[in-house]
């Protein structure tokens, strides 16, 4: 079974911003589980001028002690990969991630964008989608998805509380 979910959210604060908070918010003390984001490979494409970048984040295994019990989902680190493709002049960024830790017992996937809002230059609109499947663990298949679910759908409405403090800590009240 594929677990799904997605958000869209509406930031009052220019593209630029955004995308700088999004790229540096961790580490951070608002989320003691991401430890640290390591880019691996940075580069511009002289032609389009689109700035490709593909980071790891290592972050702590949240799993419950119930599911740690299966052996192989006892480990301290989870590791995710995100690749992101920042077109400043068509004001977009778009980011694909997935977690690289436990790939034979299922997938974790991500895909966001960021660009200017058509409504108003000065905002920025955010959407993602993830999905979660796992299918390598056998009868405890649907108890991994439904943690999964809750914990994915916990760490986005997280990600984007992060964002919005950050936002409000470095640059004020948002535009109007």
């Amino acid at each position: 079974m594929v677990i799904t979910v997605e958000t869209r959210k509406m930031y009052r604060y220019p593209f630029e911003r955004v995308v700088d908070i999004h790229l540096n918010k961790y580490p951070t003390p608002l989320e003691e589980h991401v430890r640290g984001i390591k880019t691996v490979e940075e580069k511009k494409d002289n032609v389009s001028g689109i700035i490709y970048r593909k980071r790891i984040a290592t972050c702590n295994n949240v799993l419950p002690s119930i599911l740690r019990k299966v052996h192989v989902m006892n480990v301290d680190d989870i590791y995710m990969e995100e690749e992101s493709w920042l077109d400043v002049k068509r004001r977009t960024m778009n980011i694909k991630s997935r977690c690289l830790t436990w790939t034979q017992y299922g997938t974790l996937q991500e895909v966001s964008s960021f660009r200017e809002s058509a409504a108003n230059p000065n905002w920025t609109e955010f959407l993602q989608s993830g999905s979660v499947t796992v299918t390598g663990v056998g009868r405890l298949n649907r108890l991994f998805e439904l943690f999964a679910q809750s914990f994915f759908s916990k760490g986005i409405k997280k990600s984007v509380t992060i964002m919005e403090k950050i936002l409000e800590q470095r640059y004020g009240c948002p535009c109007s």
